[in-house]
């Protein structure tokens, strides 16, 4: 079953608490499927913590923070773009290490989906793009991620992106 969070401004709504919060007060009997189990509190701590690393990835790509970048990522990483190239973590980090790449990047339509130590993020990823010849770009594309949780820290193992129609 998808679990899907909301969070804007850092705060996350779960879907599936509020459902057992709102039967539990009516006092109505749950299906398994949704009924919090012993470590869905766990889970929305999990899942609050990989919205914060992206949040966190989004800030490091704005600000061309390689340090973080580097620490924020696995040495496997996979980053795809919506055009289907593909960077490894080294090519990944020097594109944006020191660089004002993006004028704005503003990340939307979150679902943070937590499975043991693996997570699956899903947003709308909208920027306008520096480039080399002072002019600028836009990207309207569908982003999913994977985060692994190394050592109590969610890194990005993965990432591909999809194009969209113009917003």
């Amino acid at each position: 079953m998808l679990k899907k969070t909301a969070f804007k401004s850092g705060h996350i709504r779960s879907r599936r608490l509020l459902l057992a919060a709102a039967a539990a007060a009516a006092g109505l009997a749950m299906p398994a499927a949704i009924a919090p189990l012993g470590g869905a509190f766990a889970a929305d701590d999990d899942q609050q913590a990989v919205a914060k690393a992206v949040n966190g990835l989004r800030d490091a790509m704005l600000a061309g923070d390689g340090a973080a970048l580097r620490a924020m990522t696995m040495d496997q990483l996979t980053y795809g773009h919506s055009n289907s190239r593909l960077e490894d973590k080294a090519a990944f980090v020097g594109s944006l290490d020191g660089k004002n790449a993006f004028k704005a990047l503003d990340l939307s339509d979150h679902a943070i989906q937590v499975v043991g130590d693996i997570a699956v993020a899903r947003h709308t990823f909208d920027s306008v793009n520096n480039l080399p010849d002072g002019k600028t770009n836009t990207a309207h594309i569908k982003v999913v991620q994977v985060w692994k949780k190394v050592d109590g820290a969610w890194k990005l193992l993965a990432r591909q992106a999809s194009p969209l129609p113009a917003a």
